[in-house]
């Protein structure tokens, strides 16, 4: 068995049956910041690099008397869809640090459900490309982010 690079997943195992059972592993081992975020994986689809999540945003993460969210929160939410879309690119067994984040504020979103969706654009040997977005429940863009992270591969053992 491979062990993971990703300390979130090190006790893990990196081989799956198929999207859903990856799926199921990943609820299963939610990381805490996703926790905090109230962050419900939905969706995943490990060859094309795509995840998908439900955030609850409450009005504890929000400013102006509680109805917009601060972009920090914001920023999390379509970080950790992005991360997760590359995890599982890579098939459980990477971590992704990130190394560049650039995130574009289009809509306000005042307490209530978003969806944020993450993708791989390009894989590569070291470096991946994502982008994400996170949607009002009207359907609004209310955020559309890329990053680049450095992939880390499990170490080969000796």
């Amino acid at each position: 068995m491979t062990q993971s690079a990703h300390p979130d997943f090190a006790t893990m195992p990196t081989t799956f049956t198929d999207d859903a059972d990856l799926l199921r592993r990943l609820r299963a081992q939610t990381p805490d910041p996703v926790k905090l975020l109230n962050g419900d994986l939905l969706h995943v689809e490990a060859e094309r690099g795509i995840c998908r999540f439900r955030f609850e945003i409450v009005p504890a993460f929000c400013h102006s008397q509680g109805k917009i969210c601060q972009g920090g929160f914001l920023t999390g939410m379509v970080d950790a869809a992005m991360a997760h879309a590359a995890i599982a690119k890579g098939r459980l067994a990477v971590a992704v640090p990130t190394l560049e984040l650039k995130i574009s504020f289009f809509e306000a979103a005042g307490p209530g459900p978003v969806m944020a969706e993450g993708r791989v654009l390009r894989w590569g040997g070291s470096v991946g490309f994502l982008d994400g977005d996170i949607r009002d429940a009207a359907g609004r863009l209310v955020v559309h982010a890329t990053s680049t992270v450095k992939i880390v591969r499990p170490k080969a053992k000796s």
